[in-house]
């Protein structure tokens, strides 16, 4: 079985662009923490309805420009948000800053449940289709985006949901074919999508009791990859694990639990404020004594 590998993941909320600076720049420097992680809302999904967020994708190539070695990536991208094929350049130019690090994170969307993410979409002027709609535009979001990065002259796709006409990406990313896709999500539909183009699967777990359902989903991705006669070994399986600086010993807890049902790539999600030495701690409290 494979190595594990552990990352944190820093909400870009109610937090100052210099405090997750600082984190960042602290784990770039200590290689036990081997990826680090944004994620992409518009408004924040928890603490002050009205406080501060940064966009994801502009503070990522901030973050990729400031730090040497760790991959780095959105936990994940929402379809919703931007056109594949403007998001794949975005994504390319993220893959140059960085000088190759990019692990490129995409999902269908926020969930209809929660309604401090639904509300986002009126705020910006976005149109929030339903769930079908939203699990076939992303099947052909991550086609486009593999050909954008692909290609080497213009071309055309006529999809259902996306439409283009003498689409090119020119820099492409400097990792070839193109950076590799993480897809995020648990619904069965979605992992279908996940089983024809996904080098990663995240399952986005809302706390440790959802490990064993992350069980179950993962033999259930496993069907559906031999349904397409693709090796399931093939897609690294990911999993955020809420860390909590009161409770170390909860965590490694948790770390064990998503490691013993099959999840090898670890995301550690950091509560705000972030203390000072953090990553440094991560390291120390949390991966040593877990591998």
């Amino acid at each position: 079985m494979a190595h594990p590998s552990f990352g944190i993941m820093t909400a870009p909320m109610q937090v100052d662009y210099h405090d997750v600076l600082r984190v960042w720049r602290e784990a770039d420097a200590i290689p036990e923490i081997e990826h680090a992680w944004l994620f992409d809302h518009l408004l924040p999904i928890g603490g002050d309805p009205n406080g501060p967020v940064h966009e994801g994708w502009t503070l990522l190539s901030a973050l990729a420009a400031h730090t040497q070695r760790l991959r780095l990536g959105l936990l994940v991208t929402s379809n919703r948000f931007r056109p594949p094929a403007l998001l794949a350049r975005i994504a390319a130019t993220v893959d140059i800053v960085s000088g190759g690090r990019l692990d490129f994170g995409i999902g269908v969307g926020s969930r209809p449940d929660h309604p401090l993410a639904r509300r986002e979409y009126d705020a910006h002027g976005l149109p929030f289709h339903d769930a079908a709609h939203a699990v076939e535009a992303l099947d052909e979001a991550c086609t486009v985006i593999r050909r954008m990065w692909a290609e080497d002259e213009p071309f055309d796709f006529p999809g259902a949901h996306v439409r283009l006409t003498g689409a090119f990406c020119n820099p492409k990313p400097v990792q070839r074919p193109g950076p590799p896709i993480m897809i995020g999500g648990r619904s069965s539909a979605t992992l279908r999508v996940v089983a024809r183009h996904a080098d990663l699967w995240n399952f986005p777990a809302h706390g440790l009791d959802d490990i064993d359902d992350a069980a179950r989903r993962s033999e259930l991705l496993d069907r559906f990859c031999a349904e397409i006669a693709r090796d399931p070994a093939t897609i690294t399986r990911s999993i955020p694990v809420p860390v909590s600086y009161e409770r170390p010993r909860a965590t490694r807890d948790g770390i064990d639990r998503a490691l013993d049902a099959g999840f090898r790539h670890i995301v550690l999600l950091l509560p705000a404020p972030y203390p000072a030495g953090v990553a440094r701690w991560v390291a120390d409290t949390l991966v040593t004594t877990t591998v």
